[in-house]
């Protein structure tokens, strides 16, 4: 079939024996639409070396490191991402979360009000109006 061969054949991806994947639900479902460049590294950085769990151990320093951001910047993007409901943490530990649907804001519909003692219908309005206000 043409245009379905690889440029490089002999580069051609291999899925490696560990465990790491990246779930097309992320792109297909809206999961990275909004996010900053910073919390999409973090994401991605944690899904390659997460266990099959989506556990990761790695400390902020090694993060740090690895990403060569500050602490700051690591925090910002470790928020994003928690707020995003993609990841949790619990300091040492990262929970790559299984992807929930992502949910729009519904429309809403207005709840019911409670009658009081206060509340008239507009038939007893209209009833006042014509019989001069006597009940």
């Amino acid at each position: 079939m043409r245009g379905r061969e690889p440029i490089l054949p002999q580069r051609r991806r291999h899925i490696p024996p560990q465990f790491s994947w990246i779930d097309h639900r992320l792109v297909r479902e809206g999961h990275l639409q909004g996010r900053s460049a910073p919390a999409l590294a973090l994401y991605l950085f944690l899904v390659t070396v997460a266990d099959a769990e989506g556990l990761s151990w790695y400390s902020e320093a090694a993060l740090c490191r690895q990403l060569s951001w500050s602490g700051a910047q690591l925090h910002s993007a470790r928020t994003e991402l928690q707020q995003a409901a993609l990841i949790a943490y619990r300091q040492p530990l990262y929970q790559v979360l299984d992807l929930a649907p992502v949910v729009t804001n519904p429309p809403r519909t207005p709840s019911p009000r409670p009658q009081s003692a206060a509340t008239v219908s507009v038939g007893e309005v209209l009833q006042q109006l014509l019989t001069g206000g006597a009940r």
